[in-house]
């Protein structure tokens, strides 16, 4: 069976509502903290490739760091996945990724439609 990789943030109440669906369902889960564990512009590519989504996307918009540096500022996605590298607070959550597709899990019962 193939594992399925969340992006996680431990103090998220939506990565601990898909945690407890997860575990639910018995699924074999692996986690990115990725506020501890360093994203890299290839991973982020990657996932941007599987959410078939642009990096615009991937940003918490509802951050107060997005708001106070990014708010109505235009970059590229590779610029937009350096900045998510730089400062990781502001990559939406949670992510899940399972086999060659991914999904933004908001709310965390969308994560079936990729299951």
């Amino acid at each position: 069976m193939s594992r399925i990789l969340v992006y996680h943030n431990g103090e998220c109440s939506k990565c601990k509502e898909l945690t407890e669906i997860l575990s639910d369902k018995g699924l074999p889960v692996d986690y990115k903290f990725y506020l501890h564990e360093a994203l890299t512009i290839t991973e982020l590519k990657d996932l941007l490739q599987k959410l078939q989504l642009p990096a615009t996307d991937l940003l918490r918009q509802s951050e107060p760091l997005f708001a106070a540096q990014y708010d109505g500022k235009q970059f590229t996605d590779d610029e937009w996945l350096q900045i998510i590298v730089d400062h990781p607070v502001l990559l939406q959550r949670p992510i899940v990724v399972f086999d060659d597709k991914a999904i933004i899990a908001r709310p965390p019962a969308k994560v079936l439609e990729i299951l």
